[in-house]
Order: structure tokens, then sequence, then C-alpha cells
């Protein structure tokens, strides 16, 4: 099953903690001098609106409820990072660069990382329940012949029949070309109906398909199958991403802890509801 789009990116291990993170690192420095109580963390409404800022100016639009659930989590581990890091001085030369701190704190909790061993029937197992990260996708050869005007299914079923007709010279669409797309990134780009109509249609053959954005007019040019990836020949890389994927549960495991130590208070997320 293919990954949910909208949510792929926030189970990548070092993203969660380094580069989200570095693009949130700023936000709160006036926050923070502005907190009497060290061991109290409030998640407030400015905090929300920047990451927001950050992450539509880096993707185009402006996070859905798990991705800002998901941003709040990752300026609270970061916060609790750099608290933590005041705490066992390794502020010190640093005490302007909150990045630093945060790395630092964090560099202390992965020298303290163990991560266990696993046996090969284990990981056989790991590798089949994230098989299509492993597996070379299907990939398709397609077209789309822009509509101007309207785009009801009536129109776009009528500039359809135009096309498929041999003889069709004057046609009120431009054409786009499309090669090599992988299946998931046609879901995310036009719906998963628009995706499993075009995996089983005929090639050559224009089409008026529902996307997730209204009808198009599209044609399917060729399909390369997938190909299913080998345990045996990706062992070693499958290992490495078992140790990493570990890894940052422990890691994320710890941090948990140590927020365990402070009060939370989350303005925003009470706000938003």
């Amino acid at each position: 099953m293919a990954t949910s789009p909208s949510a792929s990116w926030l189970r990548e291990p070092l993203l969660h903690f380094l580069l989200i993170g570095a693009l949130l690192f700023a936000l709160d420095q006036w926050l923070l001098s502005s907190k009497d109580d060290l061991n109290t963390i409030v998640v407030t409404a400015e905090v929300d609106e920047e990451a927001a800022q950050l992450f539509e100016s880096s993707r185009g639009r402006r996070p859905n409820a798990e991705e800002m659930q998901a941003l709040r989590q990752v300026w609270l581990d970061n916060e609790v990072l750099y608290r933590e890091g005041l705490s066992l001085g390794v502020d010190r030369g640093d005490s302007a660069i909150r990045e630093r701190v945060i790395f630092k704190a964090l560099s202390l909790i992965d020298a303290d990382l163990r991560v266990p061993e696993i046996s090969d029937a284990e990981l056989r197992a790991w590798f089949e329940a994230r098989r299509d990260k492993y597996d070379t996708p299907a990939r398709y050869d397609f077209d789309e012949a822009t509509v101007s005007g309207e785009r009801s299914e009536t129109a776009v079923r009528a500039v359809v029949a135009r096309l498929n007709e041999a003889t069709a010279t004057d046609i009120d669409a431009a054409l786009r070309v499309f090669k090599g797309r992988p299946y998931a990134n046609i879901v995310q780009s036009y719906g998963a109906e628009f995706a499993a109509a075009i995996d089983t249609a005929p090639p050559g053959v224009w089409q008026a398909l529902p996307t997730k954005d209204g009808w198009r007019a599209m044609r399917l040019n060729a399909k390369t199958a997938s190909e299913a990836a080998s345990f045996e020949a990706l062992r070693g890389p499958v290992l490495q991403d078992w140790r990493d994927a570990i890894a940052a549960d422990l890691r994320t495991a710890a941090v948990r802890k140590i927020a365990s130590r402070y009060s939370i208070r989350n303005e925003a997320e009470a706000a938003a509801k």
C-alpha cells in the first residue's frame, strides 16, 4: 500500500529533529527570553502561525491538521532539547545559537542509544512490511489535453470524442506530456480514482477521467510494470534502514521522557479547537 503523501515526510528519522527543526529554531528566541519559569513550556498561537508560514513558504500551501500537529510536536521536541542543553551547560560559548545547543543536547542523547540486534527472519519481516519503499514502482507515460473554458464531464467527454477521431485537427486544447511518473506520484497529483483508472486504461486512447481537481482529457501511452525488490540483494541497506528507524524511535522516546519533567501548556492547540 502506498504511503499517505501528506504524511510520509513526517516519518523520516533524522528530518524530525534536524531538517524541520532547523526551519523552526529561530522562531522562539524572543518567546524563551520572556519566560520566567524554565520548567513550563507554552506552545503559543505565535508558534503555530510561524510554523505554518515556514511550511507554506517551502511547500506552497498551508499545513493540514495532521501536519500542523506534527509541526507543534517538532517545536516542542526542540524546545525540550534546547532547555535540556541549557541545563547540562552545553550552551557555553554558544548561548546565542539555539540550533547548536539543540544539536549538542541531541548528540548527548545519541551517545547513550543502544540499538538491539535483530535476527535475519525479523529483518526480513520488517522489510516485507515496508516493501513499497524498496520495490521499483510501476511507471506511466501519459498525455493530458488541457481543455480551455468549461471543464465539466460533458465538455471534457466532447473534447475526448474529437481527439479520438483520426481526422481531428481543430481541438481547443494544449498537450502536456508526462514521462515515467510513478504510481504514488500520480495519486498525489491527480487522486486515487484517477490513478486506478490510468493503471487499467488502454494505451493510445483518449479518455475523460475524474481527478481530484475535476475532469480531464488523458491518454495513456505506455506503462512499465513494477519490479519486486530482492531482500537478499538489499540486506545491507535494509539493515541500516532498520537501525536508523530504531535509533529514531529510541531518540524520540528519550526526548519524551525528558519532556515529562516539564509542565507543558498548549495554548495554540486549545485556540485552534
